[in-house]
């Protein structure tokens, strides 16, 4: 079963019965036999019975089609194994959709009108975090996070829009700008050089979260601690040459001494 959605029908099976097992015949059958649940939107579910009888579900209602509901108004096997599935995250929930993360394929549910790309919760961008540039292979750290479409942005420098700009062509236009910066930023003696955390931005699709591996955090480590001795106050730097040119002065001493 398929529907306008894209969102697929649970696979037809039955269901394990909980540990105390302690349920009426309607919930019983509701785990046992075999259905397929299918999402139409809008608290709207079509259900597939183990007889291949169709029936349909309004959640919000709580109202099915099938005889057991419509003739004796009871809360019948078919809602009870909708909610089961909802509860288990089996079937998005009403006013839910699932939808195919961009970069797992891993299914995740979002709202029926938001648009894409969609991305599993492993692979949704924050500030902090790192990504590759699909064109350049490059790392890059993640700044800001817009909900601005590449289409209505522009690079005032190269007066177009991001989704316009050359190494942009092949990817979708109307998806959201990431801004980033190299993380190679120079630090000179007097701060920060403002040229080198320049903020660079993409679209969505053009990156790829990536997880910052401990040699990584390493050579991070230690380029800050190189940063911060060439950083140093100028007192200590004459500090230690004076200190270098007293031990110069000994050492030739000595060896004046030595040699006489």
């Amino acid at each position: 079963m398929t529907h306008s959605l894209n969102t697929p029908a649970s696979p037809k099976a039955s269901l394990s019965l909980p540990a105390d097992r302690n349920l009426d015949d309607r919930s019983r059958r509701a785990r046992l036999e075999p259905m397929s649940v299918l999402p139409l939107g809008d608290s709207l579910y079509e259900i597939e019975s183990g007889a291949g009888h169709t029936y349909l579900v309004d959640m919000d209602a709580a109202r099915c089609t099938c005889p057991d509901h419509v003739f004796r108004d009871a809360r019948c096997k078919h809602i009870r194994r909708i909610a089961i599935e909802i509860t288990e995250g089996r079937v998005p929930p009403p006013g839910r959709r699932a939808v195919v993360c961009h970069d797992c394929e891993r299914s995740v549910f979002v709202d029926e009108d938001a648009p894409g790309p969609f991305y599993c919760e492993d692979h949704t961008l924050y500030p902090g975090d790192a990504v590759l540039d699909r064109e350049t292979e490059d790392r890059l750290t993640v700044v800001d996070v817009s909900d601005r479409r590449a289409d209505s942005v522009r690079i005032q420098s190269a007066g177009c829009s991001v989704a316009e700009y050359g190494t942009n062509e092949n990817y979708d236009p109307d998806v959201p700008v990431v801004g980033a910066v190299y993380p190679h930023a120079r630090v000179a003696r007097n701060g920060v050089v403002p040229d080198s955390l320049k903020v660079y931005v993409f679209p969505r699709t053009r990156l790829q979260k990536v997880s910052v591996s401990s040699d990584e955090t390493f050579a991070a480590s230690r380029f800050r601690s190189e940063t911060e001795s060439e950083s140093e106050p100028e007192s200590q730097t004459r500090s230690r040459s004076r200190s270098r040119s007293r031990s110069r002065s000994r050492t030739e001493r000595t060896e004046r001494s030595a040699q006489s």
